[in-house]
């Protein structure tokens, strides 16, 4: 067996740097691959909820069938859900009230109480749950029998009646998933003020003019403003993501419970972001 001789790196020692190249390559390679479909994914979402905000604003997509069909999607996306959801927020409010005041009665924070129950609540809870209901119950499930629905011709056979597919089936989902988080969210809202009031001051209207001050006083026109884009933004996200990965070319080699995981990743990531874009603005 000969050496390398002169300096010169061995076979095995150019073999293995190729390798290693190789490796690095296909890593960057797949790397690319995976930012630039990412990027045509939000690419798409983007470019879909610019489409529905100029058919949502269009007289043409409420007339006829267009318009039976918004009505029944809103229907269904929110009134099963709303008796269910009512209830459950309203036992989780008693909880995280309850938890509240106590503990700030505890510790002589008594005039801090109501303030900590609102804010917690009203402002930060029940925008998200209500976002996560509905995408959870609607819009996943509903986007996901729209992709199976694609596939399988739907969209061909209503352009060949003359129908567009975005204003017949994408657009009432969606303005039925953002219709139901606002619903949802306005209910659970007006619930949740009243048992703060209970929970501080009792069942007694003596306290009604103090307490109006006080939610009046959190909600000035800055918070107000900020808690209605955060809930407008989470509604329009859980109603057009899946929407918009189920008008997706997805490869075959790839399942469509994948894709929906995908989805809800963004689900997550964006609300996540606008999430914490309210909190600097409510409290920087």
């Amino acid at each position: 067996m000969t050496k390398a001789t002169g300096g010169r790196p061995g076979a095995p020692a150019i073999i293995g740097a190729m390798t290693g190249a190789g490796m690095l390559g296909g890593w960057l390679l797949g790397a690319g691959r995976g930012l630039l479909g990412a990027l045509a994914g939000w690419w798409l979402v983007l470019f879909t909820g610019a489409q529905l905000m100029v058919l949502a604003f269009s007289p043409s997509s409420y007339r006829a069938q267009a318009g039976a069909g918004v009505l029944r999607e809103i229907e269904r996306a929110a009134a099963p859900g709303l008796p269910g959801f009512t209830v459950l927020m309203a036992l989780f409010n008693v909880v995280v009230i309850r938890i509240v005041v106590v503990t700030a009665f505890a510790y002589g924070l008594e005039p801090y109480a109501m303030d900590a129950v609102v804010r917690v609540l009203v402002l930060e809870l029940i925008p998200l749950v209500a976002a996560l209901y509905v995408a959870v119950d609607y819009s996943i499930p509903g986007g996901s029998q729209l992709f199976k629905w694609r596939r399988a011709g739907g969209f061909e056979r209503l352009r060949a009646q003359g129908q567009d597919p975005l204003a017949r089936e994408v657009l009432p989902r969606v303005l039925g998933g953002v219709l139901a988080v606002s619903l949802l969210a306005a209910v659970s809202c007006v619930i949740s003020l009243l048992l703060t009031y209970v929970a501080v001051y009792g069942f007694t209207l003596a306290a009604l003019p103090r307490y109006n001050r006080a939610v009046g006083h959190i909600f000035n026109p800055a918070v107000t403003l900020i808690f209605g884009l955060k809930t407008g933004l989470f509604a329009l996200t859980v109603a057009l993501l899946p929407v918009a990965n189920a008008l997706r070319d997805i490869p075959r080699k790839r399942t469509r419970t994948s894709v929906e995981l995908q989805g809800l990743v963004q689900m997550f990531v964006l609300m996540l972001l606008i999430e914490m874009a309210a909190l600097v603005g409510n409290y920087y």
